[in-house]
Order: C-alpha cells, then structure tokens, then sequence
C-alpha cells in the first residue's frame, strides 16, 4: 500500500523531493505540496483504492504524511 501512495505521490503531489527518499512521517506540505495537488492526491487514492474520502476527512492533517494517509485508508477499508 505504502508503495501505491509514493507512486500517487510522485504523478499527482507536485512534490519538490523523490518521493522514494521521503520518510512515511515527512511532511508533504513542506516537501512542496499545494492544495491543488492535494485534491488531485485524493481523488487518485479514491480510485487506485476503490475508497472514498468522507467529509470529516477533508482536512489537510489527512493528506500532510504517508503515514497519515496510510491512517484514513486503513480506516476507510475495515469500515
């Protein structure tokens, strides 16, 4: 899974730094995460992982780390 969000991450986050350096606890703001990319973030894991994001989640501490990310889809997943 962790390998699927680093390849999400590279065509869609418009990071700055090689996602495959990128620690699961880096903050992908900073790394050079907009917004904008964010949504388009979210929208390629709702497809690559046939879930859907609910409204609680939209908020930018869901998408600011692989880990984080990995949290809302294990969620999502067992529910």
């Amino acid at each position: 899974m962790e390998g699927k969000i680093r390849q999400i991450l590279k065509d869609h986050g418009r990071l700055s730094i090689d996602t495959t350096k990128l620690a699961v606890d880096s903050d992908l703001y900073q790394a050079g995460m907009t917004s904008h990319a964010s949504v388009n973030v979210m929208l390629a894991l709702e497809g690559v992982f046939d879930i859907e994001f609910p409204d609680r989640m939209l908020k930018r501490s869901v998408f600011e780390s692989i880990s984080a990310i990995l949290t809302a889809i294990s969620e999502l997943k067992t529910n």
